[in-house]
């Protein structure tokens, strides 16, 4: 299994997950030290892999997952979950130089990866899934949030991205999915000032944060071949939040 943004909580908790479901794990992400402490916490497992990625960056992108080729000789499950925050602040008092940066990381960056990962999908042999992709989009995709303009923009772009490339793998043996999760607790979530926090709390009926390891349960399920007929949907961990 490949997870960029590996080295944060929803990365790790995932690359955890798979690790004790027998799994190799490939963690990419723009930050070595990140990625350091991630091996760290995974208590130094041969199973892991470590690639420093900046998934903007297309050549990067191919780089590493032709090692990552190299290593494991196929790539079973891709996790595109690498993604920004980005400004908290209404359209009209946004940076426009910072909303760029979001949607060139949270959709084109995860474009680039889906790009790479389906092309070396499409090539692998497999009866009848060849692989199974899923793309960490957002709740505040199919919602919006007020003063996250550019955040819910690049995720409700992720869930049609999902939608389009589930139909065109729909007969080449590739599950293409997205998760839809409210904010979790992660170093993200520690942007966050108290009243924005519990702004996002008030809209979640279940009135929490969802759990990491709740994400990496889903995802799981998502990357088996037991998910072989859901293709191009978006699964939600909203806590009750969604609506639709």
């Amino acid at each position: 299994m490949l997870i960029t943004g590996g080295a944060g909580g929803i990365g790790r908790a995932i690359a955890r997950a798979a690790l004790d479901n027998g799994a190799s794990v490939s963690l990419w992400d723009r930050s070595a030290v990140a990625l350091a402490k991630a091996a760290q916490a995974l208590a130094g497992d041969d199973r892991v892999a470590l690639r420093e990625v900046d998934v903007t960056d297309a050549h990067a992108v191919e780089r590493a997952l032709k090692a990552d080729v190299e290593w494991r000789g196929r790539i079973d499950a891709f996790v595109n979950n690498a993604g920004i925050l980005g400004e908290v602040a209404p359209i009209w008092d946004s940076n426009p130089n910072t909303f760029r940066r979001v949607i060139e990381v949270n959709l084109v960056g995860a474009y680039l990866c889906l790009r790479a990962a389906l092309a070396q999908m499409r090539g692998q042999a497999g009866t009848p899934l060849r692989g199974h992709v899923v793309n960490v989009a957002s709740i505040q995709g199919k919602e919006g949030m007020p003063r996250a303009g550019a955040y819910s923009a690049s995720k409700a772009a992720l869930i049609a991205l999902t939608k389009t490339a589930g139909k065109e793998c729909a007969r080449e043996g590739i599950i293409v999915n997205c998760i839809a999760p409210a904010a979790a607790e992660t170093a993200m979530a520690t942007e966050l000032t108290p009243e924005r926090r519990a702004e996002i709390i008030g809209r979640i009926p279940m009135g929490r944060f969802v759990a990491v390891e709740e994400i990496a349960a889903m995802t799981l399920f998502l990357c088996s071949d037991e998910c072989s007929f859901s293709t191009g949907a978006v699964f939600d961990l909203s806590g009750g939040r969604a609506t639709y």
